[in-house]
């Protein structure tokens, strides 16, 4: 008897010993951290979030151009899966490189603002993404995006009807444990307010509109209150980004401010209990005062005259006028010789758009017009590019390129 008591005791005892074990190896595993790169892609936004389990999150690609660039950022992560896709709005500084991306690699889910959108980059992202069958979902403001056990995914907007895109822009409260990243895209000031309904304090903040004076009111900072702040923004860019006054509202309540301008990829990782930032902070010399005289385009202005950048050709053929509204680009020959414009291209720089020159002659002092949007026509002077929109209508550079690829001229 005695010895059966001593059998069972320690069976007991064993099975106590195994359970702890277990007990201690989960309390090992729950300490996984999760990663959120916030890539350089130059004047445009591109977040990568890496969840504490292993799954895997995108919100929007940069320009066009810079979609390589993204797609190459994952595949050296070993990323050839991503579980969600957010295109927070239907600019081509933040959906224009999604179009690599979903070229390149396996999507789960995409969530798009539902905005619609007439330009050719942003047509083509939703031709992809039904050609490849992936589930489409437009989001609701206060929906819950299922993501990963570990965290909380809030949309604290989303608006498919908006007039504006930026208004449009789906906003997320990315949380884990006690360390939250609040994502703006573009949101303005006047929604920025509408969303101060919810809880949008956050321990990280990736500002709105790229450092932009539109976005980021001293009254949303304050009521954020980030211990730091993110600025993507390309450095030397034509709007003035960052502006000077988000700077002085951010130090004001003590935030370190970390611009990918300067530092490239900037990556936080954290286990939800604290955090590690892998960059430098910004050191303010690329801090601009918006201008309020020149020829600079800004967000109010969207027919410009000025040229710069220098003729490469012997004839003196150069972009004399862009107007983004009407969506008429005027290009002149203000030399003395013909011009034949075979295979010469002008190219949209925010979404990389690019029109080919069929077999045309521009004569001395004759001006040709492109033309695109829902007024594109053709004949006479008039060359249609097409009836899809082209430029961005907030900014966008022109570029003119001889055959040989060769910058003849450009405006800003």
């Amino acid at each position: 008897m005695k010895k059966l008591i001593v059998v069972l005791l320690c069976i007991f005892l064993l099975a106590g010993c195994t359970e702890t074990l277990n007990t201690e190896k989960v309390s090992v595993t729950a300490g996984h951290e999760m990663r959120v790169h916030f890539i350089d892609v130059g004047q445009g936004d591109s977040i990568f979030i890496e969840s504490p389990n292993g799954k895997t999150m995108l919100v929007d690609g940069g320009v066009k151009g810079a979609g390589q660039k993204v797609v190459s950022y994952l595949q050296e992560l070993g990323v050839n899966k991503l579980d969600i896709v957010v295109a927070t709005h239907p600019d081509a500084d933040h959906i224009g490189g999604l179009i690599p991306v979903i070229n390149s690699i396996n999507i789960g889910q995409f969530y798009d603002s539902g905005k619609v959108h007439t330009s050719q980059t942003f047509e083509e992202m939703l031709t992809l993404i039904d050609t490849k069958n992936i589930p489409y979902n437009v989001p609701k403001t206060g929906d819950s995006i299922a993501f990963d056990d570990d965290i909380n995914v809030k949309v604290l907007n989303a608006n498919e009807h908006a007039k504006d895109n930026n208004d449009a822009s789906i906003v997320l409260k990315i949380a884990y444990g006690n360390v939250s990243f609040l994502l703006t895209a573009d949101a303005g000031i006047a929604l920025e307010k509408e969303m101060m309904q919810h809880d949008v304090k956050a321990t990280v903040l990736k500002a709105g509109h790229h450092g932009s004076n539109t976005s980021s009111s001293a009254e949303f900072i304050q009521a954020v209150h980030p211990e730091m702040a993110i600025l993507s923004y390309g450095e030397g860019n034509k709007y003035g980004h960052p502006h000077a006054e988000l700077v002085e509202r951010l130090q004001a309540i003590g935030s370190k401010i970390y611009a990918t301008a300067e530092a490239g990829t900037v990556i936080v990782s954290t286990d939800g209990v604290n955090y590690d930032v892998n960059s430098k902070e910004m050191s303010g010399t690329s801090v601009s005062t918006p201008q309020t005289t020149g020829t600079s385009v800004s967000t109010s202005q969207t027919t410009s005259t000025s040229v710069s950048a220098p003729k490469t050709t012997s004839a003196s053929v150069e972009i004399v006028s862009k107007d983004l509204i009407e969506e008429i680009v005027g290009i002149k020959n203000n030399g003395n010789e013909a011009v034949s414009l075979k295979d010469w291209q002008l190219i949209s720089i925010e979404g990389y758009q690019v029109f080919n020159f069929p077999n045309v002659t521009l004569q001395p002092g004759k001006t040709v017009y492109v033309t695109s949007g829902s007024n594109a026509r053709e004949g006479q002077n008039y060359l249609k590019w097409t009836k899809k929109q082209i430029w961005l209508n907030d900014g966008d550079a022109a570029q003119l390129r001889n055959a040989k690829g060769e910058l003849v001229s450009e405006l800003d």
